[in-house]
């Protein structure tokens, strides 16, 4: 077929000619070879990848071993290290099938075998189990699996099992399994699993100010937030205050009335933020104890929530063991200051211990809050940055003072797996310790609180991912990296000797099917001097003697980076399938990002412009004179979200640099995105006399009139993490500018497309082949959701 050139003009045309390359027509099976490369066509294809194991107690778990399309549920015993069939798998899809047709669930999908789609198991007691599988909580007969019943396992055995369906109070049950605490019209209650009975805890709970609400902004659900004591008998939670904070609307597309949807929703600089007030509940008494102190900013040691890991955890809030008083952190609304407080949960009463202040923002983890209370020896294990590198540190809770460090040196510990209380020996995860290792490689140690030398128990130089049994003995490991598939063991806690092979992944058949692993890269920072670390992904029929546009996929962080990960993947969203069409892609974490010291994430604290711009800059100028196939002329970029901010970004500083951006759900302005974001890396605004403000540095709306590529801007318009109105802000000055520019605006769609993401990731690819690649893109529909 002839030449066909995009709008983008004579210049391309030009270039093209100048490289001997020249544009083409792909043709639809070039879209399919990509979509080949996509997570639903080669995650399939990876047998025996075991990655995440399920701890019934001290020494038993259960997982899936999925090979060729069958899903094997397997238990393993720690103390052998045999593992055999869970149940009798036929009879359970049976026993599922009937009991989904019995409860008249019309659009349930026969169960077969092979497919189980079990999502959760409890420990087999008293003759029955209890699972999760076709949207239902069931309890069978175990291991006859004669009959299954809808409900839990404690009201089963009560004889209460219709009442028993808990699934849908999005509360969080009592260590002894026996209630479950959740949120009716803004007031706490508790629900008796086996009788069904409920009680009303709080009855002052009003509108926009209750009892343990999960909003945080950005995210709010129904999920009660909230911590039991381990004794079952109080609730450690709060009542928010969001009563003056601004309303955040979205409007949805349908015919008739849209629906609209209304919550609470602050930003950076509002007078008005959620604040939480402190309480304990003793369950019995449904007794509200407020704890003696003022209202604390609804924020986190971690995360832009206080629920960093979800399901209603409070990660700041730790009982004692005995259940008699309560630690926790407060943190100030910039994250420049926090304090460690006890309280006595009878009487409200609360001490502040100890603070630590930063110039920058501080945070007690990477992975999760590192910080412990053990009021056994009147001690805790507190996380700081103060050497530059995030350590453990042993504190005395009647003085206040740092006794000595738990863990010292270079790398960061990212998450504490499990506390000894006994032996006083603690087993983190950390990076960047062991020379010879890529710095982005988790790896588990153990250590003496004493502060005495970490012993290393995963030596393999690979990214491991950890599961400590109940009671610290044992622990899985699954080590990979992005060029080796996974293999999974079992090994002793006491010093990492491997005990069992749960499973080794196999990729013979992903490798039949034409996959190739991503390249691994290193490339220097802006400062010259400092190793950066990514990922190249070329096309399967790479040939280096031509010349190919190159594509940077990014995301600045700083709460994570472009690359997303060092475990083994058999598609990194859709980065191979972008090079399958002609492009080689690359994702760099730049400076700026987590992982590594406190000054290499705080490289650009106070101007999120920054978004590692400089960084992806250089990476490319540097990979452009190190393989001469790639095509500086040709420069594009892409990201979503914090992406999506980035991109605008790069096509608005460094306009005769990048030449194509697809920038999708951006938050461009942060002073219209969630308040503890935006405050935590920016700071707090500070407005200016004269209409500016300490904000404008990152404000994309600002730049607009420096673009010269082409730019696509997408976004949900239902989109309750970044509302619509970042995006919509650009392109009305845009506008104003009077400068070309596309834009989808999609229908129903939140930060994640949902439904359009196929349509939405074949329009992207398009938009690169027709204005990067000057060639014709072919005719062709990918696969509906879901798929990534």
């Amino acid at each position: 077929m002839g030449i066909k050139i995009s709008s983008l003009g004579v210049g391309i045309a030009l270039a093209l000619a100048a490289t001997g390359v020249y544009a083409k027509a792909l043709s639809a099976a070039d879209y399919a070879k990509a979509e080949n490369f996509l997570s639903y066509k080669t995650k399939p294809l990876v047998d025996h990848d075991v990655r995440k194991v399920n701890w019934f107690n001290d020494h038993e778990f259960w997982y899936v071993d999925t090979s060729h399309d069958v899903d094997q549920y397997l238990k393993m015993d720690a103390k052998t290290g045999k593992s055999a069939p869970l149940f009798d798998q036929q009879k359970l899809a049976a026993a599922l099938n009937a009991l989904a047709k019995s409860e008249g669930k019309k659009d349930h999908k026969a169960l077969t075998a092979a497919k189980l789609k079990i999502s959760d198991i409890a420990l087999p007691k008293d003759g029955h189990i209890q699972l999760t599988a076709a949207g239902m909580t069931v309890s069978c007969d175990y291991p006859g699996l004669d009959k299954c019943v809808k409900g839990e396992l404690s009201a089963l055995l009560a004889g209460n099992h219709k009442k028993a369906d808990i699934s849908e109070l999005k509360g969080v049950v009592s260590p002894n399994g026996k209630e479950v605490a959740f949120i009716r019209d803004w007031n706490l209650w508790v629900r008796n699993i086996a009788s069904g009975k409920e009680r009303q805890l709080t009855k002052d709970g009003i509108k926009n100010f209750g009892y343990a609400t999960d909003n945080a902004g950005w995210l709010h659900s129904n999920q009660a937030v909230l911590e039991w004591s381990p004794d079952s008998k109080k609730i450690a939670t709060f009542k928010q205050d969001q009563r003056q904070v601004a309303d955040m609307a979205t409007v949805g597309a349908e015919i008739g009335n849209p629906k609209i949807e209304v919550w609470k929703y602050p930003m950076a600089g509002d007078k008005h933020v959620f604040m939480i007030h402190r309480v304990v509940i003793d369950v019995a008494k449904a007794k509200v104890v407020a704890l003696k102190m003022k209202a604390d900013f609804h924020r986190s040691t971690l995360c832009d929530d206080i629920s960093c890991s979800h399901h209603g955890i409070w990660d700041d809030v730790k009982w004692a063991p005995d259940s008699k008083t309560l630690a926790f952190v407060s943190t100030s609304r910039g994250h420049h200051h926090e304090w460690f407080r006890i309280a006595n949960p009878n009487t409200g009463v609360v001490r502040t211990v100890f603070s630590e202040s930063v110039p920058t923002y501080y945070e007690s983890g990477i992975e999760g809050v590192s910080w412990r209370y053990l009021p056994e020896s009147h001690q805790a294990i507190w996380y700081s940055e103060r050497s530059d590198w995030g350590n453990l540190y042993l504190y005395d809770l009647k003085t206040g003072k740092a006794l000595h460090p738990i863990t010292s040196g270079q790398g960061p510990v990212s998450d504490v797996k499990y506390l000894n209380r006994q032996s006083r020996t603690v087993w983190f995860t950390a990076v960047g310790r062991e020379k010879g290792v890529n710095p982005y490689y988790r790896q588990l140690f153990k250590t003496s609180l004493d502060g005495t030398k970490a012993t290393l128990l995963t030596p393999e130089k690979a990214d491991h991912t950890i599961s400590m049994s109940k009671d610290g003995s044992y622990f899985v490991d699954s080590y990979s990296t992005p060029t080796t598939p996974p293999v999974t063991v079992l090994r002793a806690a006491s010093d990492g000797h491997v005990i069992a092979t749960v499973a080794k992944a196999d990729i013979s058949r992903l490798k039949a099917n034409g996959w190739v692993a991503p390249e691994q890269i290193t490339v220097t920072g802006r400062d010259g001097k400092t190793t950066l670390y990514g990922l190249m992904f070329k096309p399967t029929n790479f040939d280096p003697n031509k010349k190919y546009p190159i594509i940077d996929y990014v995301y600045p962080g700083p709460q994570t980076g472009s690359v997303r990960g060092r475990s083994f993947l058999a598609s990194r969203a859709d980065h191979q399938a972008l090079a399958e069409l002609g492009f080689i892609v690359v994702a760099i974490d730049g400076m700026g990002t987590p992982w590594r010291s406190k000054s290499f994430h705080d490289t650009w604290y106070g101007d999120m412009g920054d978004n590692t711009l400089p960084d992806q800059v250089k990476a490319v100028k540097e990979l452009g004179k190190r393989y001469p196939w790639i095509d500086m002329s040709r420069i594009g970029i892409w990201g979503h979200s914090g992406g999506g901010n980035t991109t605008a970004d790069a096509m608005f500083r460094y306009p005769d640099f990048f030449k194509v951006g697809w920038a999708e759900s951006g938050n461009h302005d942060n002073r219209i995105y969630e308040a503890d974001w935006g405050e935590k890396y920016q700071g707090l605004v500070k407005n200016n006399k004269d209409g500016t403000s300490n904000y404008d540095n990152q404000s994309n709306p600002l730049l607009v009139k420096n673009l010269k590529g082409k730019l696509m801007l997408t976004y949900g318009n239902v989109d309750d993490n970044v509302p619509p109105q970042n995006t919509q802000v650009v392109i009305e000055e845009l506008i104003k500018a009077n400068k070309p520019f596309d834009m989808i605006a999609i229908p129903n769609a939140r930060h994640a497309y949902g439904y359009a993401t196929p349509y939405i990731t074949k329009r992207r690819w398009d938009y690169f082949v027709k204005y990067l690649q000057g060639a014709t893109p072919a005719d062709y529909q990918l696969k509906a959701w879901p798929w990534y």
